[in-house]
């Protein structure tokens, strides 16, 4: 893993320019500082970028490759208040820490807003709302003044009825759409949660398309597999506990990246093929990284022995990672010159998936 000491600029024609955090201190400096202690989650930001040129006085920004996503996750740990709307104040607070960095998203951790509370969760009736809502919109403010989608996990009503949800917010601070919690725990059916629908919505972001689960969704693979079908490249999972090898195994089942945002324990970053890329931890509650999108699993010998070839061919342009006993390879492209579905197309290459549906197909088409 390479500690980054350069923070990535931003699509041609639509990124915002380099800030200044609210200090004033320059992004270098505070990656100088935050490698002392500040935060571990950025410690973790992979694969440093040539720096492109920029006038005399201004900040430098760094080349930023074509489908390169900067997402932070927001860990809720340490993080108390007397009640809702103080919680909600500080939580934005908190993100703010992370404006800096200049995350294409953020993700928050499970109903924060009534988590951590002194003076004990408020009725339903009083916190869940119809978004963008009271509770909702001072975060779609928060989106909208910083250039970043958000996903706000809250209670939401409709139809009379209350769900444990997680709201995403655009750039522009409007609301793109919500996912309802499938699995509730008991408690919260008894609390008068109502389970969400059993086919999961995903949401098409301006970086790629995304899925949501929360928490106690995390034991029922089905709602995975759904996402995973509709072409989700990143599950965000809004979650009260960390979840740990579970998220693993997801992620590598249905090779698609999973970020956690939790209340007391880490908050982290896994990558398609069941690794960890970085997490919270004691010298952090927050983190952001870059997450490449522009990568796809390759599975079996026939496939993964066609990866020498584009290396000879395409060099530094792509990068592999293998799992040998696995028989998995991850491959990445790292240049705007060519794409990792225009080589796959290119040498014949089918992705995991691809070769598992196909082969799938033969056996059903061949089953007595």
């Amino acid at each position: 893993m390479v500690v980054a000491e350069r923070i990535q600029g931003g699509k041609k024609g639509n990124r915002r320019k380099a800030m200044e955090n609210p200090r004033g201190m320059s992004r270098r400096g505070f990656m100088q500082n935050a490698s002392l202690g500040l935060s571990a989650g950025i410690l973790a930001a992979a694969a440093t970028q040539t720096l492109a040129a920029t006038t005399p006085g201004k900040e430098k920004q760094s080349v930023r490759l074509p489908r390169e996503v900067w997402v932070a996750s927001i860990c809720q740990d340490k993080l108390e208040a007397d009640n809702y709307q103080d919680m909600i104040g500080r939580m934005l607070a908190r993100m703010k820490d992370v404006v800096p960095m200049q995350p294409d998203i953020i993700c928050l951790p499970e109903v924060f807003p009534v988590a951590n509370l002194k003076e004990g969760r408020p009725p339903l009736s009083e916190v869940a709302e119809e978004p963008l809502g009271p509770i909702s919109q001072p975060f779609a403010d928060f989106a909208r003044r910083h250039h970043c989608n958000v996903i706000c996990p809250i209670h939401t009503r409709h139809e009379g009825r209350f769900y444990n949800a997680a709201v995403v917010i655009d750039r522009q601070g409007r609301y793109v759409g919500e996912y309802r919690k499938i699995n509730p725990t008991d408690g919260e059916l008894r609390k008068g949660i109502t389970p969400g629908p059993l086919d999961p919505p995903v949401f098409k972001l301006d970086f790629g398309t995304i899925g949501v689960q929360i928490c106690f969704d995390v034991n029922w693979h089905e709602n995975w597999t759904r996402l995973r079908r509709k072409g989700a490249e990143i599950v965000f999972w809004p979650s009260a506990f960390a979840g740990g090898q579970m998220l693993n195994g997801l992620a590598w089942i249905n090779k698609f990246h999973i970020v956690s945002s939790t209340r007391i324990q880490p908050s982290k970053i896994v990558d398609a093929l069941g690794d960890d890329i970085v997490s919270t931890g004691r010298f952090g509650r927050w983190l952001c990284c870059p997450v490449n999108l522009d990568t796809a699993v390759i599975q079996g010998w026939e496939n993964i022995r066609l990866l020498d070839k584009v290396r000879a061919k395409y060099g530094r342009k792509v990068n592999v990672k293998t799992k040998h006993a696995e028989a998995w390879a991850a491959l990445e492209g790292r240049s705007a010159d060519v794409s990792v579905p225009e080589i796959l197309k290119e040498f014949g290459i089918k992705t995991s998936n691809e070769m598992l549906a196909n082969v799938t197909k033969l056996q059903n088409e061949r089953r007595p």
